[in-house]
């Protein structure tokens, strides 16, 4: 069970948004190299409303962030826009392209990322009660969708394994 927040430091939950603000800008452009390296797959349709949401979910942050008086760390962001695509160059098995390794990676980043995504949601819920500038219901809403995100990811994951690894 969670503990109650009675009062909110304001410079931790600066540096916790901004942290998760600039690992949903290296989550964006991950969901968009996978929805693009899948498109006319089976894969393809659900990766693009995955990459759909997370770009409507890092806007949703922004938007926590700004009520809450606060700014992106624009360094931080720019730091994590550039990993993402440093990731890009690791070895998947082929020497040129994409391959049923680099999908599932992806796919696994992806998880990993919205899981996270869920906690933060999960966590600006629990301190809704101390900070008014949070609104309880609109964070609730992005927590399930998160949800919804993980199980989709989870199943693609699974499918993508199979793809992999079948001899």
């Amino acid at each position: 069970m969670g503990s109650r927040v009675c009062a909110v430091n304001d410079k931790l939950l600066r540096i916790y948004l901004q942290d998760h603000l600039a690992a949903a800008t290296a989550g964006r452009e991950l969901a968009r190299r996978a929805r693009g390296s899948n498109e006319g797959t089976a894969y393809g349709e659900p990766l693009a409303k995955l990459a759909d949401d997370i770009e409507a979910d890092r806007r949703a942050l922004e938007g926590v962030i700004e009520d809450l008086g606060f700014g992106p760390d624009r360094p931080k962001n720019m730091t994590a826009w550039a990993a993402e695509k440093v990731g890009r160059l690791k070895l998947n098995g082929q020497i040129l392209g994409y391959s049923p390794l680099s999908r599932m990676v992806e796919l696994e980043g992806l998880l990993a990322g919205v899981t996270g995504k869920h906690s933060l949601w999960r966590t600006l819920i629990e301190l809704a009660e101390a900070e008014p500038k949070l609104d309880r219901d609109r964070l609730t809403r992005l927590a399930e969708r998160a949800e919804r995100q993980r199980e989709t990811l989870d199943g693609l994951r699974a499918r993508a394994a199979a793809d992999a690894f079948a001899a």
